[in-house]
């Protein structure tokens, strides 16, 4: 038999990869001969880095950039096996982990380190950059992002507007000069499950801003600034991002990459799968089994298991697909609904502390997969 083993992470458990290996050790011990195919999974949020270099058996880069703060912090991303496709996490530079709730203020923190990782990854002669766009603390419209890959955003006398979406009123003029001319041959996917615009009642400030610590008044002001920043870019590149689905990204540093680079937006468990060749390789599959830490209803809105039935089913479409998880959320009849999800397993042996079900989750894991294998070996 030929079993696909291609989980996200169990977050704060364990990483996709460590997930994977759990479930073929529980499986292999009721099918010790059967072939195991270990592909880590992710959906373009946090751990995206980590899954796809491990599926890919690339490496990861550790670099020098500063955080939303303007300090200077270490920041990793991924290289793919391939040496030719990189794979950026925003929040590893510009993400919330870098603020408090006294200083969090997003008319203020800058997108800059993610400009400086991607010039960090276009120095290792990458054709491809894929960037997830979850996690930050920034409104800049990524203009931040923009000044550190080389574009002068200068104020009426034409000095260079400071970091922050608070500053952004007060830019005039946009010099593409110096921008890195890499940019026009490398493709940037943006991974991102957002379909905010940048500006309006739906745009990154008021749907994004509370959480990244604006307030009310805040809020306004970084819309308005952020409005002046489209119209800006428009005047001087002709590009209209400002209702773009997706342009909201990241508090708009989807909108920049969209203005100044070769980018795209697409779903992250769709480059993820692109990136893995997991299509390729479940055809002939017997059984799918995926997973993650919790699913429910959202889960088929561009989570990790439901990308991977979805994709194997289109290669493998007798195989069952069964999910392994740590907890079992409301509505996920849905999820069978869709003739995607084959069964669902809830993986804690027993009720115990959120603290304990991570320690046990290796474990736990590995006799829950031993026992769907049983009721395998059974039902054949």
């Amino acid at each position: 038999m030929k079993f696909i083993i291609a989980p996200d992470s169990f977050k704060g458990g364990l990483t996709a990869k460590e997930a994977a290996q759990a479930i073929k050790t529980g499986l292999q011990r009721v099918f010790p001969e059967a072939e195991y195919i270990l592909i880590p999974m992710a959906d373009g949020g946090e751990g995206t880095v980590q899954s796809l270099v491990d599926a890919t058996a690339g490496q990861l880069i550790t670099t020098k950039v500063h955080n939303p703060l303007n300090q200077l912090v270490d920041a990793q991303y991924g290289i793919l096996g391939n040496q030719q496709t990189a794979v950026i996490e925003m929040a590893q530079a510009s993400g919330l982990q870098f603020v408090n709730q006294q200083t969090a203020n997003p008319l203020v923190t800058t997108t800059f380190g993610t400009g400086e990782l991607i010039l960090d990854a276009l120095n290792h002669q990458v054709q491809k950059i894929i960037i997830g766009l979850g996690g930050s603390a920034t409104i800049d419209g990524g203009a931040g992002m923009a000044q550190a890959l080389g574009a002068q955003l200068l104020d009426q006398d034409g000095h260079e507007i400071g970091f922050g979406g608070g500053a952004l009123d007060q830019l005039a003029t946009i010099n593409l000069d110096q921008l890195d001319s890499r940019l026009k041959t490398t493709t940037i996917q943006i991974a991102s499950d957002v379909t905010n615009p940048l500006t309006g009642e739906n745009g990154a400030a008021p749907v994004f801003g509370p959480q990244k610590g604006a307030t009310s008044v805040m809020v306004t002001t970084l819309d308005a600034n952020l409005h002046h920043y489209a119209a800006v870019i428009k005047q001087f590149t002709g590009v209209d991002i400002e209702q773009v689905p997706g342009a909201g990204a990241a508090g708009g540093l989807g909108a920049s990459l969209l203005a100044f680079t070769q980018a795209e937006m697409a779903r992250g468990i769709e480059l993820v799968v692109k990136a893995t060749h997991l299509t390729e390789q479940a055809r002939g599959a017997d059984f799918v089994i995926t997973g993650e830490g919790g699913i429910d209803f959202q889960t088929k809105f561009g989570k990790t298991p439901f990308g991977v039935a979805r994709a194997t089913k289109a290669v493998a479409p007798n195989a069952p697909v069964i999910v392994l998880t740590g907890n079992v959320g409301k509505g996920v009849a849905s999820l069978y609904s869709a003739d995607a999800i084959d069964a669902i397993f809830a993986t804690p042996a027993g009720a115990k502390s959120l603290d304990q079900a991570l320690k046990d989750a290796p474990n736990d894991i590995a006799q829950t997969a031993e026992n769907v294998a049983r009721l395998i070996k059974v039902a054949r």
